[in-house]
């Protein structure tokens, strides 16, 4: 059975996540020069893709559609189940590749991809929409 209140917090604070993330889009010059700022930025999206894979794993145990092969799976389940679009949670699936760089630094990470993924939010906005839809 899905724990709705779990499914709200986690939701809520990818929606948090998302309103630090918008309002860095637009930091100044100056507060870019800070050097916490961009390794801020890469925190702040790595507690969101967490979110977002919390929201997953939950979905998967509670409803029975697991367990799934990793992180990434656990999110095309959901694709699979009709809670997200097919091709959403495809690249949420690969957003989890990109959170596993940043923790991991299997790669040197590179910043350009961070800042342009700054600048469109829009798959992680629409997992918040879908699943508060879905439960």
């Amino acid at each position: 059975m899905v724990d709705e209140v779990r499914v709200a917090r986690l939701l809520r604070a990818i929606t948090d996540d998302l309103a630090v993330l918008r309002a860095e889009a637009n930091a100044t010059s100056q507060r870019r020069a800070d050097p916490l700022w961009l390794r801020g930025i890469k925190y702040v999206f790595v507690t969101a893709i967490e979110g977002c894979v919390d929201v997953a794993q939950h979905l998967c145990s509670s409803e029975g559609w697991g367990p799934p092969r990793d992180n990434g799976d656990a999110l095309r389940l959901l694709g699979r189940h009709g809670v997200l679009p097919d091709d959403l949670s495809d690249r949420l699936a690969r957003a989890v590749g990109f959170r596993n760089v940043l923790v991991h630094d299997y790669v040197d990470v590179d910043d350009t991809i961070v800042l342009a993924r700054l600048q469109d939010l829009s798959d992680l906005d629409d997992l918040v929409r879908a699943v508060a839809r879905w439960s």
